[in-house]
Parts: C-alpha cells; structure tokens; sequence
C-alpha cells in the first residue's frame, strides 16, 4: 500500500464519471461537490501484494492516526488514488479496506470522509506547506506474486539482459501544457530522468550550465553579503538527527544506512551539519553573526508516483545558509536577508508576497520564545513596510518564519524563500559564545534559502520564461549559421573571437537548407542567431536573428553587445 498525505487548508472533490464498470453506488448527496477543511487527505493506493497481509488494514489506521497527531489534524479524507501504484489490488478488496479504515477510524472520534471509489474525479485543494504537510509512505512487506515475502538470496542475473532493460523514462506529453518544464528541457538537451534512479536529474551539459550559473550568481551574491560558504558530509550517524529533533518528525522520509553496527542516515536538510562546524571551535562576540552558507544535496524518500520532473524529486540541491547572531543583531540580519531575497527575484523578473508563518500545534521551545521570535519577526516586515499576511500555525517546528511567495508568468505561486527565527536548536546543541562580560551565552540562529531547490528553482524558471532565459542564463548563447559552406570560413573566425571573450557560442555549417537550420536553433531557445553569407561577408555586418526579428548588425558592435549583456546580467 502507499499514500501521500497531505495536510491542507481545504479539499474539494467531485465524481464525474465512472471509472470502473461497477464503481460503488453514491448517495444524491455523493454526487454533488465536497468541500472538507482543514483536513490531513490521504491519497491512497491498495496494491496487489496487502491482498495476502492480514495485517494491512490495522497498519493503515496506524499511520493514519500517527500522520494525524503529528499535524493535529481530527478531520481525515481517505482518497483513493490508484497513480500511486502501478500493481493495484482487485477493486473490491481496496473498496473494503477503505471502508475499513473510515469505520475504524469513526470509531476513534476522527471526523472521516471518503471520496467515491471507482469514478473519476476533479479535485482542488490548498496545501498548508508545513514541513509535515506533504509526506509519502509504503505500508507492507516486500512480496511475491503468490503473498509469500522475499527474503534476500544470492543474485543470477546476466548483465545483458540488465542493461536491455535500463531504458531512460518515456516522458508522456498527452497531459502536459506546451511549456510544461519537461518538454522545455527535452527540447533544449538540458536533463533526463531514468527508472534506475528515480526522482533524480541526469543533468546534460547544457541544464548543468544552466545550474552553474545560478551557483556562481549565488556565490558572487553571497561573497558580497559577507557569507563564509561550507560544505557537510551527506551521511551522518542517526543521533544527530535525534538531537535536531528531525527524527521524530521525518524518519519515514529519511534514507537508512548500517555501518559498523551504527545507524546513519543520508541528509534530508542540512542545518544539523551547520550545527556541528559552528560546535568545532569556542566562538566569542567578535565571531557574530557568523554566515554560513552551504548548497548542499539531501535525499528525501518519496513514492515514484508522486514524482514529477524537477517539481517533486529525490535528491536536490538547497541554497541554505545559517547565520549565528545575538539578539541586537537579528534585526539586522533578517532586513540584510530581505534585501538580498529581493535581488535575486527582482533579476529574474518574478514579483512576490509576503507571509508570516506562526508557531505550529507541534513544536519544539518555550512558548515564551515563541512569542518573542513572532513579535520580532513582524517588526520587522513592519518596519520596512512590507505588506504581508499571518499563516497561523505553519511555521516550522522549530520556530516562525517569513515565507516568500513568488508568482510565475503563468500566474502560479511557488513558496521559494524563506526566513525562519530558531531559539530552539542552539539549546538542543548547546551552542554558545562568550560575551564582552566574558559570560557563555546561546547564539540565534536564522535559517534561510533563496532558490529553496534549485532543481525546481529552474523548472519554474523555465515555464516562466518558456526556455527564453536571460542571456547570462542561456547554455547556447549564440549560434553562428552558414549560407553556404563558402562561408564557413568566416563563421569560424566570429565563433573564435567569441570564444575568447568566454560567449558560450557554436556553429551550424551542415550543408542543409538555411531554414532548417534557423528553426532548429529556435526550438532550443538559442537568443542569437547569427547567419553569414555572402552580403554579410562583404560588408562585415551580420545578420542576427532574435526574439523572431532580424536586424542588421556590425560586427564589433554585436561583440560588444554580448559582452555587455553577460556581463550587466540583462
């Protein structure tokens, strides 16, 4: 069996046709739109192999109710939803588990609803955006066909067959709008995605430039704002996260691994790892704020079902950094982090709203610091005017945080950015630093990302933009194109000289027809297109195509162009 759980402001659901040739009778009232608030849905598939375990159903209410006491949610939608599974049990039997679940769970004073089984259904809801709002889980043993569990025995395989079978996933366009990420990506070489690793990038050369530009923009940025950038293992012992306190919250989601009789868990955030290298020598006054900034991979375990593109992965790259600073210096701190957040989003051509995201039911810290680390926050927006709205009860488990909302040109809204006030993890690694008075005393921590993921960061970037990235951003920059192979020698010359000035830039002197050649080049969303024949050899312009318009220009000129675009980042 596997779920999604999902912990929303509302959910909406309606039947609209069958989906199975006997689906379960609805009530009139059945038929009609639902609305259910505040709800912990969960998005349900009943697989082949809990047909042969007597104990499924027990352990889907476990986890049901486990889910909701962690997000203090009384009302559960059980949603059957069979695009988790690609091996799903007779209908019959997830029908009676399902209603299992809603009967048992009833009995336990949770408030249930169960959306139709068997119909196909429109449904909206909006996710609260929690660290806990979104988490997947597989409940069963790994079976055979006939229910019997596999145990480990020694492998035959011939590595032939194997290498037939790692084809590259078949990315199904039928359902995706024209300017969906993955059609971008795959008309301009930028990544692909294999079975052999699910929910991770196989970046190509161009997407990889792409991601290293965002980087080198991010460090420069950074350099300048005084950040100090590190880099933490990707493997560590379990009780680190024990003592962060991700344990309780996010073990089902972290990646196990044994060594040594010890349990090691892969990353999936990396803010205990600044802990430790703030821990590694005594700090003073003088040391703060302490920036640290760090673009670290993390592993989170997700079901392949709930994977899309660059949207929803496995492993992905986080812009975090944490600032050790003392309370005069929050203030500070948090407008200098504004600020920079506004940089970045203004250069990409993106406007944002603002929210603060208060103390969750489950959370770590005294009250009191609670309502210290709220009010601080709010001054803040407040004194410097910014507009912004309170999220009650979304903030992270181990303080509030100023969430930043971006809104693409497809008038979608990403949560990317955000600033979160922690009194909590300095206690719980007893961190501290001396003070002029030569007393110990617990720094403040800040925890922030600009990008969030940069795997997604570029995926929206690419739908808004519609691959018609920025020129510092494109992977092909400009593309030189012959008339005739007359002309090659000259094309060469141009491709040269750019190259010198670090253009990223290459040719296309196939002895093809000019159209097609110009065409393929616009598929891959290359913002010059440069065609040299014999006019343009002669008189030592070029004809340079751009944004569909084509204009005469001289040579050294458009060098220059370039060279001022890349480097003014226009």
């Amino acid at each position: 069996m596997k779920l999604l759980s999902v912990h929303c402001d509302y959910i909406n659901f309606k039947p609209l046709k069958k989906a199975l040739k006997n689906p379960e009778e609805l009530s009139e009232e059945r038929k009609k739109e639902i609305t259910i608030k505040d709800p912990l849905v969960i998005f349900t598939a009943v697989e082949k192999s809990d047909e042969s375990n007597p104990d499924v159903l027990n352990r889907y209410i476990a986890e049901i109710m486990s889910l909701a006491e962690q997000v203090g949610s009384k009302n559960i939608v059980l949603y059957p939803y069979a695009h988790l599974s690609s091996s799903l049990s007779n209908p019959d039997f997830a029908l009676k588990t399902l209603e299992g679940a809603e009967k048992e769970l009833t009995k336990k004073k949770y408030v249930v609803s169960r959306a139709p089984f068997g119909y196909y259904k429109e449904f909206s809801l909006k996710c609260k955006g929690h660290p806990l709002s979104e988490l997947s889980r597989e409940i069963g043993e790994v079976k055979n066909e006939k229910g019997k569990v596999i145990t480990a025995v020694e492998e035959k395989y011939d590595p032939k067959q194997l290498l037939r079978e790692l084809t590259k996933s078949k990315l199904d366009t039928s359902k995706l709008n024209g300017n969906d990420h993955r059609i971008i990506g795959h008309a301009m070489d930028l990544f692909s995605f294999s079975d052999i690793a699910p929910g991770m990038v196989f970046w190509h050369n161009n997407g990889w430039t792409i991601f290293n530009e965002l980087v080198n923009f991010w460090r420069e940025e950074h350099r300048k704002a005084g950040y100090q950038e590190i880099r933490t293992p990707q493997i560590l012992d379990k009780k680190l996260w024990q003592i962060s306190g991700h344990w309780e919250k996010y073990k089902e989601n972290i990646f196990l691994s044994d060594y040594e009789k010890r349990t090691f868990a892969v990353k999936p955030m990396n803010c205990p790892g600044g802990m430790i290298v703030y821990r590694n020598s005594p700090k003073t006054y003088k040391d703060l704020p302490l920036r640290l900034a760090e673009l670290g991979i993390v592993h989170r375990q997700e079901l392949s079902g709930v994977l899309s593109g660059l949207f929803r992965v496995i492993q992905f790259t986080q812009d975090d950094a944490h600032i050790f600073c003392t309370e005069k210096q929050l203030e500070e701190e948090i407008i200098k982090i504004i600020e920079l957040v506004d940089r970045f989003y203004t250069l990409f051509g993106f406007s944002y709203h603002v929210e603060l995201s208060t103390r969750p039911e489950k959370r770590i810290g005294d009250d009191k610091l609670w309502d210290k680390a709220e009010e601080i926050l709010e001054d803040v927006l407040k004194k410097k005017k910014m507009k912004f709205k309170i999220n009650k009860g979304d903030g992270a488990f181990y303080g509030p945080k100023i969430d930043f909302h971006i809104k693409d040109s497809l008038n979608r809204t990403w949560q990317l950015a955000t600033i979160q006030l922690d009194f909590a993890m300095p206690d719980r690694f007893d961190l501290s630093y001396v003070d002029k008075d030569n007393k110990e005393k617990r720094p403040i921590i800040l925890h922030r990302v600009i990008y969030g993921s940069l795997e997604r960061f570029i995926g929206i970037l690419l739908e808004h933009t519609n691959g018609h990235l920025p020129l510092w951003l494109a992977p092909i920059q400009v593309r030189i194109v012959n008339f005739t192979d007359r002309n090659n020698a000259i094309c060469e010359s141009l491709f040269e000289e750019l190259l010198k000035h670090n253009v990223r830039v290459d040719t296309d002197l196939k002895s093809e027809p000019l159209q097609g050649k110009i065409k393929e080049a616009e598929l891959q969303k290359i913002p010059y297109i440069i065609v040299i024949g014999d006019k343009e050899e002669k008189s030592g312009n070029l004809a340079v195509r751009t944004k569909g318009r084509i204009e005469q220009i001289n040579r050294d000129e458009f060098i220059e162009k370039v060279i001022k675009e890349i480097a003014e980042k226009i």
